[in-house]
């Protein structure tokens, strides 16, 4: 027994796998929600039919999420939060911590970052810049 027929499997192969052992073992299947008790011939279909619209349905809502995630690429929007930092920080940062003036955790602490997020900021500009060097 189960509240809703997709809590039980994420593809109508899975369903039929499940319903196949459940059979099996000589019991049989009730969707509460679905009002499906697949001891009777008509329930037995009714699932067949149930499972196949949820696998569309789902198959469906991935095709409009890929949909969706294509025209914001395509208007230049990417995914993902916005960066804590900027530019201009990120340059403070390295440029601080690479002279001395100021420590990896100080610079992490006063931005309210982690320390490896300062240690990659400071890799990264070491890599782009060529004029500083530690």
């Amino acid at each position: 027994m189960v509240w809703k027929l997709d809590r039980l499997s994420r593809s109508l192969k899975d369903v039929l796998h499940i319903m196949e052992r459940i059979a099996e073992a000589g019991a049989g299947f009730r969707s509460l929600t679905e009002n499906i008790d697949t001891t009777t011939p008509a329930g037995r279909m009714m699932m067949q039919m149930v499972g196949s619209f949820a696998e569309f349905d789902r198959a469906m809502i991935r095709e409009r999420t890929s949909a969706g995630v294509a025209a914001a690429r395509a208007e230049g929007r990417v995914g993902g939060r916005r960066p804590k930092l900027n530019a201009s920080k990120r340059r403070e940062i390295a440029e601080s911590v690479i002279t001395g003036r100021k420590t990896g955790a100080d610079m992490a602490r006063l931005y309210n970052i982690s320390q490896p997020t300062v240690s990659r900021i400071v890799a990264q500009h070491r890599s782009s810049s060529t004029g500083l060097s530690a």
